[in-house]
């Protein structure tokens, strides 16, 4: 059996990390559904930035819409709709099938507005609408603020992927969010069922410290951050605040592991998918990272819900010199500026690709 295989068994959903015009078009993605376990997908601006720039899938599309005088911004948001939808409609019988347990595909709202509320609210509510798909996340950072409009959003029915969460009290604010807004729809007679994921970057706090601490440290401090995260997600899951809205008909907000591919080339290619099966979580993989899952027979131990020995894993981490807290807000800074980076270069490419075929026209 497939270790993809086992971990569906174990009730870990595997997403895909990356989406193009090129998996859609020639079968990749059904075959990733069919013979892989993949049950959903995720996107963001780098993603489509590399599909754009790498593939003349989208040239026909670009060539097409380059009469309407769109700008990047839209154009891109056209092009990104339609893949998202094409996905959203392979992953519908397994999104009906789990009563909307899986089956998701998520879409970014631009990162240039990462530390504004009211726009990303209306960006989120707009994107949403635009596609008609119930399986369509819109991806939210959980930044300072990014936790109101991640509010507001579920109580206004948009289903949320959070993202760039990196410590146990980020992904705690956002999931206090998601409750919030849950609770809200209750107090107005709304139904609670919003379906929601709080992501949360694992591989990027090892990349951070490679270097800077004793090599007997080197890949463990992303695994102990994800074990704190994961006990206080089961505890979470545990009250009684989030057992009345579940009894009131709400559905748990699930935890996902991003940024899971191995960044160190002297680690194993499936080091943190090996560290990370745990039942109800979603783990999204790059597609070279699914490919080495799927290559290997056995997952080895599940994650403790207490844990595990992460607490003294992260003391060792404060010996060496590292300050948790402040990397964790490090992280997510350097993260947001990334995906405005990608975002950036992705309007170069579609302004790029835009100029060269209207020449070629």
């Amino acid at each position: 059996m497939k270790a993809t295989q086992q971990l569906h068994d174990l009730g870990q959903s595997i997403w895909l990390d990356n989406i193009t015009r090129d998996l859609l078009n020639k079968g990749t993605l059904k075959f990733y559904i069919d013979e892989l376990s993949v049950t959903g997908l995720t996107s963001n601006p780098t993603i489509f930035d590399q599909a754009i720039k790498n593939s003349l899938a989208y040239d026909p599309a670009i060539r097409e819409k380059l009469a309407k005088d769109k700008s990047s911004e839209d154009l891109f948001f056209d092009l990104a709709m339609e893949d998202l939808i094409r996905a959203a409609d392979l992953f519908r019988p397994i999104f009906d099938r789990t009563n909307g347990v899986d089956g998701w595909v998520s879409l970014e709202v631009s990162p240039l507005l990462a530390y504004d509320t009211v726009t990303t609210l209306a960006a989120a509510k707009e994107l949403y609408a635009r596609a008609a798909r119930p399986n369509l996340f819109i991806k939210i950072p959980g930044t300072k603020e990014g936790l109101p409009a991640i509010e507001e959003a579920i109580f206004a029915g948009v289903p949320v992927n959070v993202t760039l969460l990196f410590s146990r009290e980020q992904y705690l604010a956002a999931a206090k969010a998601f409750l919030r807004g849950i609770e809200r729809r209750l107090d107005a007679g709304l139904n609670p069922n919003v379906g929601s994921v709080a992501s949360v970057f694992v591989s990027r706090w090892d990349a951070a410290v490679a270097g800077k601490i004793p090599a007997e440290l080197n890949n463990q401090l992303g695994i102990a951050i994800a074990n704190r995260i994961y006990k206080a997600y089961r505890d979470l899951l545990a009250s009684p605040r989030w057992q009345r809205t579940y009894n009131a008909g709400a559905r748990p907000q699930r935890l996902l592991w991003a940024s899971t591919g191995t960044k160190d080339p002297k680690a194993s290619d499936v080091l943190y998918i090996k560290a990370l099966a745990a039942p109800f979580t979603v783990n999204t993989m790059p597609e070279a990272t699914l490919k080495a899952v799927a290559d290997h027979g056995e997952l080895g131990s599940i994650m403790a819900a207490g844990g595990g020995n992460c607490e003294e894993v992260i003391r060792q981490f404060a010996k060496a010199g590292i300050k948790v807290d402040a990397l964790a807000m490090q992280l997510q800074e350097e993260g947001a500026r990334s995906f405005v980076k990608s975002w950036n270069d992705l309007m170069t490419v579609i302004d790029s690709k835009s100029s060269a075929l209207k020449l070629a026209a």
